[in-house]
C-alpha cells in the first residue's frame, strides 16, 4: 500500500502484480491481501501451487521420491512443518475419491481462484508439465470445493 501511495503521489508506475506463495497448504493471501488486490486491481502470480511437489502426493506415496524436497535439502523449510504430511495425504485422498490426481486438484484450485492472474509452475519431466497445463481445464465441483474448505478449516495453513 505504501508503494502504491508513493506511486500515486509522484505519478510513478504502480504495482500491477505480486508474486507470492499460494497453494492448498499456504492460503495466507486470503486473509486481507485479496481485498487489497481486488481494490487496487493487482494480480497475484501464485508461485509454488504444488508446494514443492508435496501436493502431487509423491512424498506421501514415497518420502524419498526424487524431487525438489529431496534434491535441495534445507530449502523451503515451510514444508517441513508437522501438519504438512497429514494435509497432503488428506488432499490426495480427496482428489483420488473424485477421480482426480492430487496435482489436478491442487492446480485447479489455484488456477481458478478469482484473485489469481497466473501461476508459476515447475515440472521436472514433460509428463509433469503436460499434467500441470492440462489441469487448467479441470473444474472442481461445488462438492469438492466444500470438502477443500472443510480440510482447510481442520488443518489451516500448515505451511505458511
Amino acid at each position: 500500500m505504501e508503494f502504491l501511495r508513493i506511486a500515486r503521489e509522484h505519478n510513478l508506475p504502480r504495482v500491477v502484480s505480486v508474486q507470492n506463495c499460494y497453494n492448498l497448504l499456504n492460503r495466507g493471501m486470503e486473509f486481507g491481501m485479496t481485498e487489497v488486490l481486488h481494490r487496487e486491481h493487482i494480480g497475484l502470480l501464485a508461485y509454488s501451487p504444488l508446494a514443492f511437489g508435496h501436493l502431487t502426493a509423491k512424498y506421501v506415496d514415497d518420502p524419498e521420491a526424487k524431487g525438489r524436497v529431496t534434491m535441495f535439502l534445507g530449502y523451503a523449510q515451510r514444508y517441513k512443518k508437522p501438519n504438512v504430511f497429514p494435509a497432503c495425504a488428506a488432499y490426495a485422498r480427496l482428489a483420488r475419491a473424485h477421480g482426480l490426481t492430487p496435482a489436478q486438484l491442487a492446480l485447479s484450485f489455484v488456477y481458478h481462484r478469482w484473485f489469481v492472474s497466473s501461476t508459476i509452475i515447475g515440472a521436472t519431466t514433460m509428463t509433469q508439465l503436460k499434467e500441470n497445463i492440462d489441469a487448467w481445464s479441470v473444474r472442481l465441483s461445488p462438492e469438492v470445493m466444500q470438502e477443500i474448505e472443510h480440510l482447510h478449516l481442520t488443518m489451516m495453513n500448515p505451511a505458511p
